[in-house]
């Protein structure tokens, strides 16, 4: 796999710089836009395919699992680095709802969250530099998301934009799906695919970011 260098958008930057080496063990645009908020410069490394869900395993374990297993993935290949891994899922229940096979399965995805409320949980796995030698640093984050009861055809107007197509759950709070729903408890970047207070936290804990010095451009 390539890396790529994400670089600051240009001034103002954001409100921290990094005191360590950062990669992103992630191709999702939504991380790498949520992680060049904080004003960190930082490479990424697409992850490798998720493993499934193991029998019995409860769904916080199952994104600890999954995030820590794209970590030492990236590990492996860059150990000068400090890696930031995420899984996010979506819990309808007690069940783990993935990513829709295709536009029919989309629609009835949604169909099922409609109406409901739904919990959203992201997995997070850090592993300061030195490779897997390294105690990782491992965390998760909680929100409840309540959902429109919206009706089919609204879902499969939705559906039919082609973005639900590779999220969990089958919609995107911050892209066309923001309608659908009508309340978050807990943290809104959670469900976007970070909770970005609390990575911001563990780095801090890490020394992986300090905030920017005022005119220290």
């Amino acid at each position: 796999m390539s890396t790529d260098s994400v670089l600051l958008p240009g001034p103002p930057p954001g409100a921290f710089q990094a005191t360590l080496p950062l990669l992103l063990a992630s191709a999702s645009p939504r991380r790498r836009r949520l992680l060049a908020s904080l004003g960190v410069e930082f490479t990424v490394l697409p992850a490798g395919a998720e493993p499934d869900p193991a029998p019995g395993e409860g769904p916080a374990d199952y994104a600890l699992r999954a995030a820590r297993a794209k970590a030492e993935e990236a590990v492996v290949q860059r150990p000068d680095c400090l890696v930031i891994a995420a899984d996010t899922i979506v819990v309808l229940g007690s069940e783990i709802m993935g990513k829709p096979r295709d536009a029919a399965h989309a629609v009835q995805m949604l169909e099922r969250l409609a109406g409901h409320t739904h919990q959203v949980i992201t997995g997070c796995c850090l592993f300061p530099p030195g490779g897997n030698g390294r105690k990782p640093t491992t965390f998760a984050a909680f929100s409840d998301v309540a959902m429109l009861q919206a009706d089919r055809r609204m879902l499969a107007a939705y559906v039919a934009t082609g973005e639900p197509m590779d999220k969990a759950g089958a919609y995107a709070i911050q892209g066309k799906g923001g309608f659908l729903v009508e309340r978050v408890s807990g943290s809104y970047t959670n469900v976007v695919g970070m909770p970005l207070a609390k990575l911001t936290r563990a780095l801090l804990e890490m020394g992986a970011i300090v905030p920017r010095e005022i005119g220290n451009g």
